[in-house]
């Protein structure tokens, strides 16, 4: 269960604090926020899942460094919080012009609580809202289902399992193939297999498979007057229902089961010889060259559709399989161009919309389908990296990620870490005692072919300002590295920090 940002702004325990957004993020107000939690700590990030309304009295953010702020910023935005809420006083007067920038910068909505307010009764009073509603809501879904399990078994068919939806939750229902074909449809004014719904609706999407397979898209379409959170709780619980009758009626062929078994056996890591049978049963070349996909997200089961559909586009094969909140897909390549081909379909994903808190990751292309297990383990190493390297973008392809794989593979901590000392040492102490961001600066100085005006782009930073931190760095690790070997020991150096 969640509730608007604008919503949250109106709890009469919030309002107590006299809240006012500071940021201008188009319709922040708008946002869901799934919890309510505060902390003084500044490395919280890693900590959440996403979707938080974060309290903060600013005591730690009065004595950070500028840089630091923005940081938190930075990584707050990253891991998809909802909002930042701040308390301003003696400590922090104002909140600094640098973090409003960062937030607006990453989208993430900033807001000033100008009077104290206890944030254990905020909490306490919202996050009991947020418990009470979804407890409601999973109570109705139940007798929801309940009602359409009764129809099942007496006979109803798809409509009429849909009519029993539709009327409970009053919206208009239409259950699609995965090509978008309407397999049934109803509404709660109108007799079913009538066309679409009036317009000014709230739609919400549910997956429905069938023995592991896509099989069909429930599709609820709530006036704005319903309630369209209650709506889709109830098409989520009633999902195996409405597979059990579209199981009678349009059964999963054998390549669609291999597929499923095939995408198990690879995420599972079993032996080359089983994924050569189960490869071509399932429509898979065995010395064909594949690459692996993970997806790991909340709405895992919506972002299968989405992504499916891009696979279908884009490559001559694919297969994919949900698990809780992850989905693996695999997409064959050509022989020739193979390198050329993983990239056009990595292009093509950043058409995905991945929400907050949810991330992608595109595994290194694999020669034959034995290999296709080795591709998904670097994809999902990939996603671990990403995470603890703090990087934001939601769609990541593990070849970017190769120096570090290697490194975590290939070399022991020690021999890591005594890499980083003896190269970057002075910087990363530095960055330790002053609370600076050299390491980074250098990171993504290096990361840009030694660009400097394209490094203060991306760190948002004046040109002058990147000059006098390169200045820094240099005066700490011996020297411009240009033209010299030390450049590659040092690019390497800022890789391997994070590991």
């Amino acid at each position: 269960m969640s509730l608007l940002l604008g919503e949250a702004f109106e709890h009469d325990s919030l309002k107590a604090a006299d809240p006012v957004l500071r940021t201008d993020i188009p319709e922040a107000l708008s946002r869901q926020v799934r919890w309510v939690h505060s902390s003084e700590v500044m490395d919280i990030a890693p900590l959440l899942q996403g979707g938080e309304l974060l309290l903060t009295g600013g005591q730690a953010l009065a004595t950070a460094s500028d840089e630091r702020r923005q940081d938190y910023v930075r990584q707050l935005a990253a891991r998809g919080v909802a909002a930042l809420a701040i308390e301003t006083g003696p400590d922090l007067p104002a909140i600094p012009v640098s973090m409003l920038y960062t937030g607006e910068t990453c989208g993430l909505p900033i807001i000033e609580l100008r009077k104290v307010a206890p944030f254990v009764g905020i909490m306490q009073a919202i996050n009991s809202q947020l418990v009470s509603e979804s407890v409601a809501q999973l109570q109705f879904g139940d007798e929801t289902s309940h009602a359409m399990s009764a129809e099942l078994a007496h006979g109803g068919g798809l409509d009429q399992l849909l009519a029993v939806l539709a009327r409970r939750t009053g919206a208009s229902v239409r259950l699609v193939s995965p090509s978008g074909a309407t397999l049934a449809s109803a509404s709660p004014d109108r007799p079913a297999n009538v066309g679409d719904a009036a317009p000014s609706c709230n739609l919400s999407t549910v997956d429905v498979p069938v023995r592991g397979v896509l099989a069909a898209r429930l599709e609820l379409e709530v006036p704005d007057d319903g309630d369209a959170n209650r709506a889709r709780v109830a098409g989520e619980r009633c999902v195996d229902i409405i597979g059990l009758a579209l199981l009678q009626r349009m059964p999963p062929g054998l390549k669609e089961l291999a597929g499923i078994e095939l995408m198990r056996a690879i995420s599972s890591g079993t032996q080359p010889w089983r994924l050569q049978q189960l490869g071509p049963a399932s429509g898979f070349s065995v010395g064909g060259a594949v690459t692996a996909v993970v997806v790991r997200s909340p709405s895992a089961g919506q972002l299968r559709t989405e992504l499916d559909s891009i696979l279908h586009r884009c490559v001559s094969h694919d297969a994919s399989y949900a698990d809780n909140s992850e989905v693996i897909a695999l997409a064959a390549l050509p022989r020739d161009h193979t390198l050329a081909a993983r990239s056009e379909l990595i292009q093509a994903l950043h058409a995905l919309a991945i929400p907050d808190g949810s991330t992608l990751a595109v595994g290194p292309a694999a020669q034959g389908i034995g290999e296709a297990p080795w591709s998904l383990a670097e994809a999902r190493r990939t996603l671990e990296l990403k995470a603890r390297s703090g990087i934001s973008a939601g769609i990541v392809d593990a070849d970017d990620f190769a120096v570090e794989r290697l490194a975590e593979a290939g070399l022991d901590a020690g021999t890591r870490e005594d890499f980083v000392r003896r190269h970057l040492g002075a910087v990363v102490e530095h960055d330790e005692q002053r609370r600076s961001e050299l390491v980074r600066t250098l990171a993504v100085w290096l990361d840009t072919g030694c660009n400097t005006a394209q490094a203060a782009r991306e760190l948002h930073v004046e040109r002058q300002s990147m000059h006098h931190r390169l200045q820094r760095i240099f005066e700490l690790c011996g020297g411009d590295p240009r033209g010299t070997g030390r450049l590659a020991a040092l690019h390497l150096a800022t890789r391997l920090v994070g590991l």
